[in-house]
């Protein structure tokens, strides 16, 4: 079932509001892009400095943040080494499912995807968004089933995009 928008957007908001240096991707990103897909939940890539990694970490305590899937119920909440390392952090929390992923395909972080992102304005934030070709390849390298059907999408809203562009001219 997709997440109503609204949640999402309430997600972006704490986190904006909150400093926590971002850059949205995964479906949340196809959406801000215009492709017509839904999606399950927010990813983000965090930028893992100390700082960073306090505000979010704080962040993630006001939503009680906890790890999902939880088979065994413990709702154990995410710590600072767990935001600091390599991995992909699913979690759910009272605003609706939150994906912190420290690192995509290829071992890129914040640093490295920040030059391949679009400042997009939402509401009243700017939001740093992975740009729609590296989406792409983001999604097409993961190989999930998910995405393999997402992939197609995406690459229609980018060819649609090129067109209007050129027809701006």
């Amino acid at each position: 079932m997709a997440v109503p928008a609204e949640q999402i957007t309430k997600l972006l908001e704490v986190l904006s509001q909150s400093g926590v240096e971002f850059i949205v991707i995964g479906g949340a990103a196809g959406v801000l892009h215009g492709a017509p897909v839904t999606t399950l939940d927010l990813d983000i890539v965090h930028r893992r400095t100390p700082e960073n990694i306090a505000k979010l970490l704080d962040v993630l305590r006001q939503l009680g943040a906890y790890f999902h899937p939880d088979f065994a119920q413990r709702r154990l909440p995410p710590r600072e080494s767990d935001l600091s390392g390599h991995g992909h952090l699913n979690m759910q929390t009272s605003m609706g499912r939150l994906d912190v992923l420290c690192e995509v395909s290829e071992a890129r972080g914040y640093d490295e995807l920040l030059p391949h992102t679009e400042e997009f304005p939402h509401g009243g934030l700017r939001l740093r968004v992975l740009d729609l070709p590296t989406l792409i390849a983001v999604k097409a390298a993961a190989g999930r089933p998910k995405d393999r059907v997402t992939v197609p999408i995406l690459i229609a809203t980018l060819e649609e995009r090129k067109k209007r562009a050129g027809q701006a001219r």
